[in-house]
């Protein structure tokens, strides 16, 4: 007579191949980021320029490894920018979107003048802001609100009309309200570009509020490149905690999407 399988067992198997499910997955980042290691080692050593120039990995490992509470302290500086405008910019963009989806006037009117932000050299606003609002934290939150502003807007609005027709003529065969069809139908619809459009501007995001130390900040990883001089250990240091920080934010924002939506990548391409 056969034995039931022990809960346990079950557990245990499910465990191992959630394990070797992130192992996988770890497997091709891992790989990208050793062979990127590698061929910048040899390109320095290839090249024979000078380490005041081009530092090789294991010198700025050295930095890293030497003051570690150093660059952390100005990592959070940067992070704690960055998450502020990101935040402010997602809330207004995501708002803004919605009204354009929703209203083909208002859309018509405003686009233009959105296509003049796009492709307005918004670091060199930075001294301008300065001006105007000081050298605290608001000009480099402003900073990074202009660079992710616009991403997260576009694509809010693209998703939001880019919902099938067939859907919205069942929601309304079912009697659905307007309401009922925006939140039941075009939000889910439009959630894969919101998420491209978020995961777009979270790397800008970083960018500006590194931009906008360099101009004038008190703290932060613009300021230690700033203030490295002759030492490019130091700023590659900072430059390569800044990237580490980039792409754990980045994984991490993909998997709160991937587990807020599941059924994304199962439905698109």
């Amino acid at each position: 007579m056969n034995q039931p399988t022990p809960p346990t067992h079950h557990l245990a198997s499910a465990i191992t191949t959630h394990l070797r499910a992130v192992a996988v997955g770890a497997a091709a980042p891992v790989l990208g980021v050793a062979g990127l290691v590698a061929a910048w080692w040899t390109a320095v050593e290839v090249s024979g320029i000078a380490d005041y120039i081009v530092p090789a990995p294991p010198a700025v490992a050295a930095v890293i490894r030497d003051q570690p509470g150093y660059l952390l302290h100005h990592a959070s500086a940067t992070l704690t920018t960055a998450m502020a405008g990101y935040t402010l910019a997602a809330a207004t963009a995501v708002t803004l979107g919605t009204l354009l989806a929703m209203s083909r006037p208002l859309a018509r009117a405003l686009t233009p003048t959105l296509l003049v932000l796009s492709v307005l050299p918004k670091p060199a606003l930075v001294p301008v802001l300065i001006v105007a609002l000081g050298f605290g934290a608001g000009p480099k939150i402003v900073l990074v609100w202009l660079m992710c502003f616009l991403p997260i807007a576009l694509a809010t609005a693209a998703g939001l009309t880019a919902t099938p027709a067939d859907l919205v003529e069942l929601a309304r065969s079912l009697t659905a309200s307007r309401w009922q069809t925006f939140v039941k139908v075009r939000l889910p619809a439009a959630l894969p570009h919101l998420y491209s459009g978020l995961r777009i501007a979270l790397p800008l995001a970083l960018i500006g509020a590194v931009v906008a130390e360099l101009f004038g900040g008190l703290a932060g990883l613009g300021v230690v490149i700033q203030n490295a001089g002759t030492r490019a250990d130091l700023a590659f240091a900072a430059i390569t905690v800044l990237a580490a920080m980039s792409t754990a934010m980045y994984g991490l924002l993909t998997a709160v999407c991937a587990r807020a939506a599941p059924w994304i990548r199962h439905t698109t391409a």
